[in-house]
């Protein structure tokens, strides 16, 4: 969640025009990681979650290349704090889809 917060700070430096448009989907990606590792887990075993932690997974992918878009069009820093936290997050949903496959 504390990505959803970076990047909802980084979109809100964009310009105007983009309120609608590549802000609104990397916000979108970026609160359907913790929605969707949510709905898994008060799901029935850990074959639902497990599938809803790789679509978790795909949000984050997702989100990462729109962030990376964001640089390329000098909306954004690639030294922003998001950066740093899309890495650890990919890192934890990796090893909990790890765990969850061999549950």
């Amino acid at each position: 969640m504390r990505l959803v917060k970076s990047v909802y700070e980084m979109t809100s430096l964009f310009p105007v025009e983009e309120r609608y448009g590549l802000s609104q989907q990397m916000r979108r990606a970026a609160v359907s990681i913790p929605s969707n590792i949510a709905e898994g887990a008060g799901r029935n075993g850990p074959r639902e979650f497990l599938n809803f932690v790789g679509i978790a997974r795909g949000s984050l992918a997702e989100l990462e290349t729109q962030m990376q878009l964001a640089v390329m069009l000098d909306f954004a820093s690639s030294n922003h704090l998001a950066f740093e936290l899309v890495e650890a997050t990919g890192k934890l949903l990796t090893g909990l889809h790890k765990k969850l496959g061999t549950s």
